[in-house]
């Protein structure tokens, strides 16, 4: 049997509010659980202190049997520092850029790095030419 973590919503339309309980992972979302360890009310500002309501030892309690938290949890305990935050993968490659716009986007990078480029050798260009003729008034 393995154990979950989750919320259980509750609420009324459009009005959620969840009960953070310790279910088996078949059990539905709404149904059967094993134990309850908590609240969160997602409506309330994220500094109030009713906004999660937790019980930590029963929490620290059934991680330390191997239940699983949800992503969603995850995140909360880990602003609590009850356990690691979670690990985000990469984009799919289905929303990477393809081949035309790389290229669109180097021709742009190279546009940019050749104008950075002549902008610095015509500021050193002029930079020169400030200093010679200051030279040549010194000689004189």
């Amino acid at each position: 049997m393995s154990v979950r973590i989750r919320l259980s919503r509750g609420g009324s339309k459009k009005h959620p509010f969840y009960r953070i309980v310790a279910a088996d992972q078949r059990a539905p979302r709404d149904g059967r659980f094993i134990e309850r360890l908590g609240s969160y009310n997602p409506l309330l500002p994220q500094d109030h202190q009713d906004r999660l309501v937790l019980d930590t030892e029963k929490v620290k309690a059934w991680l330390a049997k191997g239940a699983e938290p949800t992503e969603r949890l995850q995140k909360l305990f880990a602003n609590l520092g009850i356990c690691d935050a979670p690990k985000i993968g990469n984009q799919p490659k289905k929303s990477a850029p393809k081949a035309k716009a790389l290229e669109r986007i180097k021709e742009k990078e190279e546009k940019a790095r050749a104008a950075a480029e002549a902008a610095a050798a015509e500021a050193e260009a002029a930079r020169l030419a400030a200093e010679a003729p200051a030279e040549e008034a010194v000689e004189a």
